[in-house]
Protein backbone atom coordinates (compact mmCIF):
# COMPACT_ATOMS: atom_id res chain seq x y z
CA UNK A 1 0.00 0.00 0.00
CA UNK A 2 1.47 3.42 -0.93
CA UNK A 3 2.17 6.17 1.53
CA UNK A 4 -0.66 8.53 2.37
CA UNK A 5 -0.19 12.14 1.38
CA UNK A 6 -0.96 15.10 3.59
CA UNK A 7 -3.01 17.78 1.84
CA UNK A 8 -0.56 20.62 1.07
CA UNK A 9 -3.07 23.41 1.59
CA UNK A 10 -3.97 22.06 5.04
CA UNK A 11 -0.30 21.71 5.93
CA UNK A 12 0.19 25.43 5.23
CA UNK A 13 -2.94 26.69 7.01
CA UNK A 14 -3.04 24.64 10.22
CA UNK A 15 -0.61 23.63 12.95
CA UNK A 16 -1.18 20.73 15.33
CA UNK A 17 -0.09 21.20 18.94
CA UNK A 18 1.46 18.56 21.18
CA UNK A 19 -1.91 17.78 22.76
CA UNK A 20 -3.67 17.39 19.42
CA UNK A 21 -5.36 20.78 19.23
CA UNK A 22 -5.41 22.46 15.83
CA UNK A 23 -4.45 26.13 15.49
CA UNK A 24 -5.17 28.42 12.55
CA UNK A 25 -4.68 32.07 11.64
CA UNK A 26 -7.53 34.54 11.55
CA UNK A 27 -9.48 34.92 8.32
CA UNK A 28 -10.34 38.02 6.25
CA UNK A 29 -7.01 39.81 6.79
CA UNK A 30 -5.47 40.01 3.34
CA UNK A 31 -6.83 43.30 1.99
CA UNK A 32 -9.40 46.09 2.41
CA UNK A 33 -8.61 46.41 6.10
CA UNK A 34 -9.74 50.03 6.29
CA UNK A 35 -13.36 48.88 5.94
CA UNK A 36 -13.19 46.49 8.89
CA UNK A 37 -13.75 47.39 12.55
CA UNK A 38 -10.80 47.72 14.92
CA UNK A 39 -12.01 44.86 17.07
CA UNK A 40 -12.10 42.48 14.10
CA UNK A 41 -8.57 43.45 13.05
CA UNK A 42 -7.29 43.05 16.60
CA UNK A 43 -8.88 39.62 17.09
CA UNK A 44 -7.66 38.31 13.75
CA UNK A 45 -4.01 39.04 14.61
CA UNK A 46 -3.86 36.08 16.98
CA UNK A 47 -4.08 32.43 16.15
CA UNK A 48 -7.30 30.61 16.97
CA UNK A 49 -7.81 27.12 18.33
CA UNK A 50 -10.40 25.17 16.37
CA UNK A 51 -13.29 23.36 18.00
CA UNK A 52 -12.85 19.64 18.65
CA UNK A 53 -15.26 18.71 15.87
CA UNK A 54 -13.41 20.77 13.26
CA UNK A 55 -10.02 19.60 14.54
CA UNK A 56 -11.13 15.98 14.31
CA UNK A 57 -12.30 16.52 10.71
CA UNK A 58 -9.01 18.09 9.66
CA UNK A 59 -6.84 15.47 11.34
CA UNK A 60 -8.92 12.56 10.12
CA UNK A 61 -9.39 13.56 6.50
CA UNK A 62 -6.37 15.60 5.47
CA UNK A 63 -3.47 14.98 7.86
CA UNK A 64 -2.94 11.22 8.01
CA UNK A 65 0.33 11.36 9.97
CA UNK A 66 -1.13 13.62 12.66
CA UNK A 67 -3.77 11.00 13.49
CA UNK A 68 -1.75 9.89 16.52
CA UNK A 69 -2.66 13.22 18.06
CA UNK A 70 -6.32 12.58 17.26
CA UNK A 71 -6.44 9.99 20.03
CA UNK A 72 -5.00 12.54 22.47
CA UNK A 73 -7.73 14.96 21.47
CA UNK A 74 -10.48 12.46 22.24
CA UNK A 75 -8.92 11.48 25.59
CA UNK A 76 -8.87 15.07 26.86
CA UNK A 77 -12.56 15.70 26.24
CA UNK A 78 -14.13 17.43 29.21
CA UNK A 79 -11.10 17.56 31.52
CA UNK A 80 -10.42 21.01 32.91
CA UNK A 81 -12.00 22.90 30.04
CA UNK A 82 -14.59 25.61 30.38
Amino acid sequence: MPKLKTKSSVKKRFKVTKNGKVKSAGAFTSHMMQNKPKSMKRKSRNTQVLSKENARTILKNWMPYARKKLSKLSKTSGKGEA
